[in-house]
């Protein structure tokens, strides 16, 4: 009986476990106007791309505004960022960025893809 009791109590406390990661309980990012790259998306970018998009590298750059603006309109930056972890092609490889940043980039191409 002891040993059901046991069960029971180690069952109950793995289902009450919560799993968070640190973007879940982040506070979300608030940008008040509109979003640019020299403001919100570069360090984005720098933070989560260049590691790999580097100048001299052998993928696409990503270190200007001018490139960055050019991987998002031809070259299908939006979409690779947004596809989930495991997915091929999905970027960055390492792991799918925070939603919030996600976001950000999202926002700056409807505010017109501006620079300063």
């Amino acid at each position: 009986m002891k040993k059901y009791i046991y069960l029971s109590a180690i069952i109950l406390s793995l289902y009450s476990c919560e799993s968070n990661t640190y973007e879940s309980i982040e506070e979300p990012t608030v940008i008040v106007g509109k979003v640019t790259y020299a403001t919100n998306v570069k360090s984005i970018i720098d933070e989560n791309c260049i590691g790999c998009h580097a100048s001299g590298g052998q993928l696409i750059p990503l270190t200007t505004y001018t490139e960055v603006k050019d991987a998002l309109v031809n070259k299908k930056l939006l979409d690779r960022i947004q596809l989930q972890n495991g997915t091929s092609g999905q970027m960055p490889k390492a792991g799918r960025m925070a939603q919030d940043k996600i976001n950000t980039i999202l926002q700056w191409n409807i505010d017109g893809l501006l620079e300063k």
